[in-house]
């Protein structure tokens, strides 16, 4: 893996398509252990989760269970506005269910608080999240999500579905801002 630039910006190689996979299994577990039984929701949050929620969605492999989307923005190049704006809404009923929130990424956890909040207006059995990436030192908002692939350091990262302004989404791997020296 090498450096790639985009934006005027050079992003290094941090995290290996390998090394998410592995997180993506070892997640699942977790979730299938705690679903047992049940036939769970599986929420996408898009964009940036799609290809993490792909991969999460088939490693769980429950023959009963769903998912849908919605979509919310918060982000305006490589910082978040602080402002959380829903682009698109939850349409299945949730009530009674198991619902796991998929994320790409919880980072000041601004988004993750206000999607649990609307969510527990609908009576669902519980809401957890799943997510790829935790920025704990950033989280300002709610609580630490129940499923967690990778602890990162706050810094800006992209690839494998999350972007740089709609760019580079489709990396196989992740790549993190490279220091200024």
């Amino acid at each position: 893996m090498a450096d790639i630039t985009i934006n005027g910006l050079t992003f290094e190689p941090y995290i290996t398509r390998e090394m998410i996979a592995e997180q993506v299994k070892r997640v699942a577990g977790e979730i299938k252990r705690d679903c047992e039984g049940d036939n769970p929701l599986f929420l996408c949050v898009l964009n940036g989760s799609f290809v993490f929620a792909a991969d999460l969605f088939r490693a769980c492999d429950f023959l009963n269970a769903e998912i849908t989307f919605i979509r919310f923005k918060s982000y305006e190049g490589t910082t978040s506005t602080g402002v959380v704006r829903e682009i698109m809404g939850l349409n299945e009923d949730i009530s009674g269910r198991e619902v796991i929130i998929i994320e790409d990424i919880v980072d000041t956890g601004v988004t993750a608080k206000q999607l649990r909040d609307m969510l527990a207006e609908h009576n669902p059995k519980s809401v957890k999240m799943a997510t790829l990436l935790y920025k704990p030192a950033s989280l300002k908002q709610g609580s630490a999500p129940e499923y967690v692939g990778f602890e990162i350091p706050s810094k800006f990262i992209l690839g494998y579905g999350l972007d740089l302004d709609g760019k580079c989404r489709n990396l196989p791997d992740i790549y993190v801002l490279k220091e200024q020296k």
